[in-house]
């Protein structure tokens, strides 16, 4: 981490655990990728960690999809981490650009709908 601090590199570390969180944020990064989420309470372990640290940067990774990606960010995620559930591995396989492309804008979409509703909630 020194290393990346040291030149601007943007720093992400993994962390599960409040004391993972808190050590990762005071060694200074950038944000803390909180993994894997869906597995520890999903949304709502966002949410009960963005209780205590609330100024720490959280991204939600590990088991977000398209049916949990909006509650993640309405929890309090500031991005989410999305693995094998961002593209469908036939898509890939038949490189489908459109299904790829579609699958990319509806990501895109929820994140934006999610904030907006924060933003008019005043959150």
């Amino acid at each position: 981490m020194n290393f990346a601090l040291g030149r601007e590199i943007v720093v992400l570390p993994g962390a599960l655990t409040p004391t993972e969180v808190m050590a990762a944020w005071k060694a200074g990064s950038d944000f803390v990728k909180v993994f894997p989420c869906a597995a520890n309470g999903g949304p709502a372990y966002i949410r009960a960690l963005k209780g205590p640290f609330s100024i720490v940067p959280m991204i939600a990774s590990g088991g977000v999809n398209q049916t949990n990606a909006m509650d993640f960010i309405r929890a309090g995620a500031v991005a989410l981490g999305i693995g094998r559930d961002l593209i469908h591995q036939d898509a890939i396989k038949r490189r489908e650009r459109g299904w790829i492309t579609e699958l990319a804008r509806r990501y895109t979409k929820m994140v934006a709908d999610a904030r907006s509703i924060q933003k008019e909630a005043g959150l």
